[in-house]
């Protein structure tokens, strides 16, 4: 099905995970540049499982970060009502959004990634084997939701403690000193690398993301394209390919990568609905590539609805 300016296109935001506020902000950006590019466009604020999509939608384009959005259950419902989607399909975006199943994927299919162990914890928090340092991740959470960097014995267990609240089989990742990197993926186009550099002192996580939720005066910078060298371009997009090849992603993703201090690259976990407004990670890459924020957005729909015929 090709895309026509007469067609109903549903963008869904909001939603009832943690990043309820940061999918409003990139709903409010994808619905303003597809009524820029004359299409029409409705906004819809998800506030629960079922949501009500207008009368006659031909394309629901997915903004919803994180539960329900990514991990698939949105997919699943968007297809019993016959509606075309945006993005990765219901078992991609399983696999990609659960941390677990993303990294035996990828070591079946021998993408670069950290080492790991998943500790059981529906019996009680313990810790794991892994010696510090280490990343403690709930497997089932965006944005660095629940996400502890342990360097220290004696800080294990509270991080332990802190991810098993939100689920009980916890991935414990090997810490890799590097640069953090991440790289956007569309149909198999790879763009430039973005650099991350957070605040002095702090790591990637919810606050230094998305300053404007919490109060911080100072967020992440980011540097596109990131200053490496051919080089370690190469590897660090190639690695992003394999990965996003390797879950089976439709459409687009966002890879993110560590690159150590001797050029290996380390993928960390692939992003299936990343962040939508014009300042977001992936958009910036696409800029980069030669695409404005519009141009992305249309490029998603036409090639969602050519992926679902």
């Amino acid at each position: 099905m090709n895309l026509t300016k007469d067609m109903l296109i549903a963008v869904l935001m909001g939603g009832p995970g943690a990043e309820k506020e940061v999918s409003m902000a990139s709903g409010k950006a994808v619905l303003q540049a597809l009524q820029e590019k004359g299409f029409q466009a409705v906004g819809v604020e998800v506030t629960d499982l079922e949501p009500k999509l207008p009368e006659g939608t031909s394309l629901a384009f997915n903004v919803i970060h994180g539960t329900f959005g990514e991990d698939g259950e949105l997919q699943k419902y968007l297809e019993g009502l016959e509606i075309r989607y945006t993005g990765a399909g219901v078992k991609s975006s399983e696999v990609a959004f659960d941390k677990n199943l993303s990294k035996e994927c990828f070591l079946k299919h021998e993408v670069p990634t950290p080492g790991s162990e998943v500790v059981d914890c529906s019996s009680g928090v313990k810790p794991p084997a892994m010696k510090v340092p280490f990343v403690v991740k709930p497997p089932r959470e965006g944005s660095s939701v629940g996400i502890r960097v342990v360097k220290k014995e004696s800080e294990a267990m509270e991080a332990m403690e802190h991810a098993a609240k939100f689920s009980h089989d916890l991935l414990v990742e090997e810490f890799v000193e590097g640069r953090e990197l991440t790289v956007g993926v569309l149909n198999g186009e790879v763009f430039p690398v973005v650099e991350i550099a957070p605040p002095e002192g702090d790591w990637y996580d919810m606050e230094t993301k998305y300053p404007w939720l919490s109060g911080k005066e100072k967020g992440s910078q980011y540097t596109c394209p990131a200053d490496l060298t051919s080089e370690e371009t190469a590897v660090v997009q190639a690695a992003a390919k394999k990965a996003y090849n390797a879950l089976g992603i439709e459409v687009y993703s966002r890879v993110d990568v560590l690159l150590n201090p001797f050029g290996s690259p380390y993928v960390l976990e692939a992003n299936t609905i990343p962040g939508m407004t014009e300042t977001s990670l992936l958009p910036m890459g696409a800029a980069e590539a030669g695409y404005t924020f519009g141009d992305l957005c249309v490029k998603i729909a036409e090639l969602s609805l050519a992926a679902r015929p």
